[in-house]
């Protein structure tokens, strides 16, 4: 496979022309504006107004339900409206007519959440393909833990999407991941599996009785290993919320920087899981489609000291 790498900054337009429009009929403010400025975010839209850059016939106006009337002209006046300097910078490791995979950093968000908006992969990339036209579109197919880094895929068409949403377990044939888990694991290969149930407030865990939730496997092999961590290759089967940080814990073993679900040590300053590997049968092609990334050298690092016992080069 050709890998492509490309990096996509946004930059900051220092000076650009107002934008100007005249009502047809009426309305409320912030609706029109989303129509007019459909390429853009709701939330930027609303930062237009907050920050006084929207005028209607000649006065800023702030309010989001303003009524407009038909013949009113809407001015919107941006010195500095995008960026000065790279804001957000996405991997590229692929794109096609209906594909884009990126190699997500630990910390962004798959897509959008109650508390974060905008600053996810969706969102940039969404920015990325508008930048070719407005009304392009991207669909999410599956996502990564915010704090997990590695290969997520989207789709550029609706047809992609569901094609990928409706068939995933039978045309994805591998999801390799790599982890670094607290201590040293007396099997150094093996399965896992239990029945994933969540609580309330969101926690995942392994339900006691067999067939009660959602059936997840977990394959893991050691591959490097000191007294206090083990680094593994790990391997889905299913792939289920939080499955590997549920599976690790079920063990002894939690994946280091996770609190959430126990974990007492941080060596990397995040979490230490990274999905390496996505293969998968292209359903209208029936290509075989294999994207890795190399393993986060913070995580290796660990393990090139004297002490550490190699079990298998990964």
């Amino acid at each position: 496979m050709n890998r492509q790498k490309r990096i996509f900054e946004r930059h900051e337009i220092v000076s650009k022309p107002d934008l100007e429009f005249v009502v047809s009929e009426p309305c409320r403010l912030l609706d029109f504006l989303l129509l007019k400025l459909s390429n853009k975010s709701r939330n930027h839209v609303k930062s237009l107004l907050t920050h006084g850059e929207v005028l209607v016939n000649g006065a800023v106006i702030t309010q989001y339900d303003t009524v407009l009337h038909k013949g009113q002209k809407i001015q919107i006046h941006r010195s500095v409206t995008e960026w000065k300097k790279p804001k957000s910078v996405l991997d590229i490791l692929y794109e096609d007519n209906d594909i884009i995979v990126i190699n997500k950093p630990a910390g962004l968000l798959s897509i959008a959440s109650d508390q974060e908006k905008e600053l996810t992969a969706y969102h940039l990339l969404t920015d990325y393909v508008r930048m070719n036209d407005p009304r392009n579109r991207i669909f999410a197919v599956h996502r990564l833990d915010r704090d997990t880094s590695g290969v997520l895929m989207v789709a550029k068409n609706e047809r992609m999407k569901l094609a990928l949403q409706d068939n995933w377990a039978d045309l994805v044939s591998e999801r390799g991941y790599v982890a670094v888990v607290e201590g040293q694991l007396k099997e150094k290969s093996g399965r896992i599996q239990s029945w994933l149930k969540e609580t309330k407030t969101f926690l995942v865990y392994s339900s006691p009785r067999v067939g009660d939730g959602l059936e997840a496997i977990t394959d893991y092999q050691v591959l490097n290993e000191t007294a206090e961590y083990s680094l593994l290759n790990i391997n889905l089967e299913t792939g289920r919320k939080n499955q590997i940080r549920v599976h690790m814990k079920d063990i002894g073993h939690n994946v280091v920087g996770d609190k959430k679900y126990g974990a007492k040590t941080n060596p990397l300053k995040r979490l230490g899981l990274h999905a390496y590997k996505l293969e998968f049968k292209h359903p209208f092609s029936d290509k075989v489609m294999c994207f890795e990334t190399q393993f986060p050298k913070s995580f290796t690092s660990l393990f090139v000291k004297s002490g550490s016992n190699n079990i298998q080069n990964g």
